[in-house]
């Protein structure tokens, strides 16, 4: 770590431990592109871990911030006192562009919307797909420059697993970006400079817009699987589902943000993630490429460091103790993954990136309960073939250069990592 790091980190320590705890917003943008948030979760879990917080954006407002591992957990597996509707995000819906997904719904029309794609994520579907994601991740690192310097975000990361979703979706290949673009825009705040204007009702009436040119694209698709025999892809099963044919546009629109998000953003970022990783602990790189075998458990770890998706919401349906807190009905929980996969009472050694940590599968970034991730093996596949191609080809791979991260405090990732494979000597 240099030494502007080193000052940016203390700089938000002292920041955190001198404001008004009252006054501690999490879902600050801000702290996430800086990667400052940590000393005010630290603090957070310490003095205050089921926090009122309160934001200056209207549809936000005032919220519960869970920050503990086992609070998060109690908050995870009871859908019934926490609803998942009418969003997972802390920003109210629009009552003008509102999408129903069905990891925005509860028993039993979540139930038989996620049964209807999960087959796609199943045993039998990843071994057909794992050659085929291997094939592709091996023509992508094959094609990286040595010796100069480029962006692994959009060389690696976006590329393979925008691949893996475009074959998901059986999607016009050469269109495949716009997946990505898609992405992007419906998660995107006024700060990403995704748009033409930061205004937020600009920022607003633009993702509407290349939303509805999304779901246009895709009712195209849609028509053309419909009107054919089933096939295994996302859009055909959707068009053929029993709970899901009768779907109305905007609930199909949905459903296609949360697969397109959920399929391309969170592990494009832990792809990148995993390189800056190792970058940052040079012992870890070394373990790893002494001993391969430890590659699952390196996986999974990253999972957990990165925590690609920093926290979800909830919704009280009932008056809930909590942390001894009284969590009043409607109002909002946000279960803070970031903060719980840092939580020093559960977890040893919490802030270190360490591959041979006991129980390296006990991290909560895919979520608990009836809402987790149900692509969380194809998440973990390609996390596992990219890095069994690296170790093939790639003795090193250096970070060149501070990362670019995503403004957001719910997407945690990256939008610009430079990188350099050295000449092999």
């Amino acid at each position: 770590m240099d030494d502007a790091a080193i000052d940016l980190k203390r700089a938000a320590r002292d920041a955190a431990y001198a404001m008004p705890l009252e006054e501690i917003n999490p879902a600050d943008s801000e702290l996430f592109r800086t990667d400052t948030m940590w000393p005010y979760f630290e603090r957070l879990r310490a003095e205050d871990p089921v926090h009122w917080s309160v934001s200056p954006e209207e549809d936000v407002g005032g919220y519960w911030s869970v920050t503990r591992y086992n609070d998060i957990m109690a908050v995870d597996t009871d859908h019934e006192a926490f609803s998942s509707e009418p969003s997972i995000v802390l920003p109210d819906p629009a009552e003008d562009f509102t999408l129903p997904m069905f990891i925005a719904m509860d028993p039993p029309k979540h139930d038989v919307q996620r049964k209807t794609v999960s087959p796609i994520v199943a045993g039998p579907n990843l071994a057909r797909l794992e050659p085929i994601i291997r094939e592709r991740a091996a023509t992508i690192l094959d094609d990286c420059p040595i010796g100069e310097e480029f962006d692994w975000v959009d060389k690696v990361s976006i590329e393979l697993t925008t691949m893996t979703l475009a074959t998901l979706f059986d999607f016009p290949w050469e269109d495949r970006r716009k997946l990505t673009r898609w992405s992007d825009v419906a998660t995107a705040g006024p700060e990403s400079g995704l748009f033409s204007s930061d205004d937020p009702e600009v920022v607003e009436q633009e993702r509407r817009a290349e939303l509805y040119e999304c779901v246009d694209y895709f009712m195209r698709l849609w028509n053309e699987r419909v009107n054919a025999p089933p096939k295994p892809d996302l859009i055909s099963m959707l068009a053929h589902g029993e709970s899901t044919r009768n779907m109305d546009r905007m609930e199909y629109l949905g459903n296609l943000i949360l697969l397109i998000v959920g399929g391309n953003d969170t592990t494009r970022n832990t792809v990148t993630g995993s390189v800056l990783a190792l970058h940052q602990n040079p012992d870890q790189d070394r373990r790893l490429r002494e001993n391969p075998d430890l590659l699952p458990a390196m996986v999974s770890e990253t999972i957990r460091w990165q925590t690609p998706l920093a926290y979800m919401r909830r919704t009280a349906t009932r008056d809930v103790e909590l942390g001894g807190k009284t969590i009043r009905t409607g109002e909002k929980v946000a279960m803070w993954y970031v903060s719980g996969n840092r939580d020093e009472t559960v977890i040893e050694r919490p802030n270190d990136y360490w591959i041979e940590r006991p129980r390296v599968r006990q991290h909560l970034s895919f979520g608990f309960g009836i809402h987790r991730c149900v692509g969380n093996r194809l998440a973990e596949l390609q996390l596992k073939i990219i890095w069994e191609e690296i170790l093939k080809r790639f003795p090193r791979i250096e970070v060149t250069g501070p990362p670019r991260r995503v403004p957001s405090p719910f997407v945690k990732g990256y939008e610009y990592l430079p990188v350099l494979i050295p000449t092999r000597t």
